[in-house]
């Protein structure tokens, strides 16, 4: 067994099927799967699991998966040592953020990093459907949870904190909702799952947490959009308060349920991403800087470049 047979197993469990880690390779998938078949009869075991759409490690081929991705991650990194001598932070960075924070919160920082370093390449995905890192090929992803997924290293950025809000128009023509139920009788502005009814939790001190379904009328994950029905009187709006932050403080929009604790898609903003394998320099970097804006914006230092919130 040599080093190229252990890379070819890590590329293809990485990948999660043939055809990707073919593609990854630059191989055919006729002959990544004759050289995994040249693998398993050198071993005398079978390393992988074929499915109809994806690869499962045996459990000596996720040991030997294990001892190839530190091989490569040392490799990696003696690489890396050698090629950034003396040079300024270079490589590239692919995030996946979500289509409102990332717009509302984390621009600011993605763009103050890349203008302090600007040898490192940004590819940056405003938007929420990323959920395995590995096959999307994204470095770094952040995302509104309740529980942070157990195979992935989650560093928090912060609570996430829902407002019930509604153009000062719509206020005076038909009053706030005063109780989370209330909300069932009116229009709704708010982003949602497709094929799921909107729930939304509520808490209020010690009393038991209650929930509502709701049925919005104007629905997006485009959260500029979202912030524009609101304003147009279109409804109540239920967003993160990131979103439509600067429009209350101008007094554009009023806020209702303030003594409530919302929440719909959970409370925790996260930052994921791979364990237990080398990051180049450039993903540590901005790893590091997110977390530090996040801390300076939780605790709401001042001279942190923020467009709202």
């Amino acid at each position: 067994m040599d080093t190229k047979s252990l890379t070819l197993l890590v590329e293809i469990l990485d990948a999660g099927n043939l055809s990707e880690a073919a593609r990854r390779l630059k191989m055919t998938r006729a002959n990544v799967s004759y050289h995994l078949s040249q693998l398993e009869r050198s071993v005398g075991m079978q390393l992988v699991r074929r499915t109809t759409r994806r690869v499962e490690p045996t459990e000596i081929g996720l040991k030997l998966y294990r001892h190839g991705r530190s091989i490569q991650d040392e490799l990696a990194a003696a690489r890396e040592s050698v090629e950034t001598l003396g040079k300024t932070p270079q490589g590239k960075v692919r995030l996946s953020v979500p289509s409102g924070y990332g717009q509302f919160v984390m621009t600011p920082w993605l763009l103050e990093f890349k203008q302090a370093y600007p040898d490192i390449v940004l590819d940056v995905l405003f938007e929420n459907s990323v959920d395995d890192l590995l096959r999307d090929e994204v470095d770094i992803a952040v995302r509104i949870m309740s529980e942070p997924p157990q195979n992935l290293v989650a560093r928090e950025l912060g609570q996430v904190r829902y407002v019930a809000c509604a153009s000062q128009a719509y206020a005076a023509a038909r009053g706030l909702p005063q109780r989370p139920e209330d909300l069932a009788g009116r229009p709704i502005i708010s982003a949602a799952v497709i094929g799921r009814p909107l729930r939304l939790s509520a808490y209020y001190g010690g009393q038991p947490r209650q929930h509502v379904v709701l049925e919005p009328t104007v629905i997006s994950r485009n959260y500029a959009f979202l912030r524009d029905a609101i304003r147009a009187g279109l409804g109540v709006g239920i967003v993160p308060d990131y979103v439509v932050h600067e429009d209350l403080a101008r007094g554009d929009l009023q806020a209702a349920l303030t003594q409530w604790r919302l929440s719909i898609f959970g409370r925790g903003m996260y930052m994921l991403y791979m364990p237990n394998r080398h990051h180049p320099r450039a993903i540590s970097m901005i790893i590091e800087f997110i977390l530090e804006r996040a801390q300076a914006r939780h605790e709401g230092r001042p001279g942190l470049l923020e467009a709202a919130g």
